[in-house]
């Protein structure tokens, strides 16, 4: 039987944006390239998330440099409009791009350079291997979840809509970005709603007249390099959805959401929740303020002509649930027939057969290159800055790892051709000695 091998200078593990974006700067720098995909180009935008999902970020922002989508750039991109963007982004530069192909392990060659990478197409040799298959790639739920057949439980990844779920109430844990907008789909299909809410910043969609991807932009945020002390597992809630709109906590309770606190146990189908969310709420409020704050700054500093909002500092009085928090909730009394986990998500390189993780599992790398030679990550949250997990942030690390691609190529090609000259001389050597005889 004959083995289908393949030889590549650098193989791209994914076709998602982190891949699109690698193989673009690649393809700009004329490096041999090859691009794996498991299912179709930027399939988890198509298949891995729930029906109305939207980009969290307007159309003129969460996009590459080199294509616009074809809507109204301060609007927000549903998900089968950003993988078509992505698929025809790919097109552009006519990427080389292998779908239906799944890595299956990838180790480092023992006698020579690069990398030999199993594959479900056959094998392949690279001198190098980039990871491009993002930060979502298993779902996580914690082991306090009950098991409880009377309740349907469902990670995030799998929720599509409010008719695939059963009559009754519904607790949806955690409260970032995809909580919050899929517990807001549910209240308003009519379900009644528990939504846990821990640690969380609270930016607004927009404040005087500019959405907070610009302001984050110009206050310097993106391209913050180091996280906060303490804000490691603290999520963003902000919402894309509707035309885009802040989210309000107490608004969401007053239209008839239930708020509780950090969820803590199960115990005999009764849920504790931690006596914090007054404290999270509150803490919330601190980050949107401070937003605010700091753009009101930026606008009398550069004497901007931006018109006034008071509105936006008003708050809407505390509901009966954040007042008067539940600290414990019997499923069964409160109809509770749904748990939905939006608890995130973690990465998986068993494949990734290399020396290249921390003891935690997460990968060792400065800005995308990794501590084993000839391996690059891309596509990962705090990459190199707080922009890094956004699409134009993808695209931009992809630049610094192809850039760093190409100087290894440099020395690896003095390599070559040194050994080859030693060759060369070896062999004129062999030659004399053998006429000498």
């Amino acid at each position: 039987m004959t083995t289908n091998k393949t030889k590549i200078d650098t193989l791209v593990v994914g076709a998602g944006q982190a891949g699109v974006a690698m193989s673009e700067h690649l393809s700009r720098l004329g490096v041999p390239h090859l691009v794996l995909e498991r299912n179709r180009i930027a399939e988890a935008w198509r298949t891995g998330r729930w029906d109305s999902l939207v980009a969290n970020g307007p159309a003129w922002h969460d996009r590459f440099p080199g294509l616009e989508f074809d809507m109204d750039p301060d609007a927000f991109a549903g998900k089968d409009q950003v993988a078509d963007y992505f698929e025809a982004y790919a097109r552009k530069f006519n990427a080389p791009i292998r779908t239906g192909v799944e890595v299956r392990k990838v180790v480092r060659n023992a006698d020579r350079p690069g990398f030999t990478v199993d594959t479900s197409d056959g094998v392949i040799e690279a001198r190098q291997v980039v990871v491009a298959t993002g930060p979502f790639q298993r779902p996580v739920i914690p082991p306090i979840a009950p098991q409880d057949p009377r309740v349907l439980q469902m990670h995030s990844a799998a929720y599509r809509n409010p008719q695939q779920l059963p009559e009754g109430a519904v607790l949806v844990v955690g409260a970032g970005s995809s909580g919050v907008q899929i517990a807001d789909e549910l209240q308003r299909a009519g379900k009644q709603v528990y939504l846990s809410v821990g640690a969380h910043d609270r930016p607004p969609r927009a404040y005087r007249n500019r959405d907070f991807c610009w302001w984050l932009g110009v206050l310097g945020e993106w391209d913050a390099e180091t996280m906060q002390p303490g804000k490691e597992h603290v999520t963003i809630a902000v919402s894309g959805a509707r035309g885009g709109h802040t989210v309000d906590f107490r608004r969401l309770a007053h239209q008839g959401m239930t708020l509780v606190g950090l969820t803590k146990a199960f115990d005999n189908g009764v849920v504790s929740f931690e006596a914090n969310l007054a404290d999270n709420i509150a803490r919330g409020d601190e980050n949107y303020l401070a937003l605010l704050d700091a753009a009101d700054a930026y606008i009398a500093r550069n004497g901007l002509d931006l018109p006034e909002e008071p509105e936006a500092r008003v708050m809407l009085p505390d509901p009966p649930c954040l007042t008067r928090p539940i600290l414990e909730l019997d499923l069964v009394k409160a109809n509770v027939a749904t748990i939905i986990w939006a608890t995130g998500y973690s990465v998986d390189y068993s494949w990734l057969q290399v020396d290249a993780f921390k003891d935690n599992g997460k990968p060792r790398h400065q800005r995308g290159v990794s501590s084993e030679p000839g391996v690059y990550f891309v596509g990962l949250p705090w990459l190199s800055r707080r922009g890094s997990a956004f699409i134009w942030g993808v695209w931009h690390d992809a630049r610094h790892i192809a850039e760093h691609i190409v100087k290894q190529r440099i020395y690896f090609e003095y390599r070559d051709a040194a050994q080859r000259q030693a060759d060369r001389e070896a062999a004129t050597q062999s030659a004399s000695l053998m006429g000498a005889r």
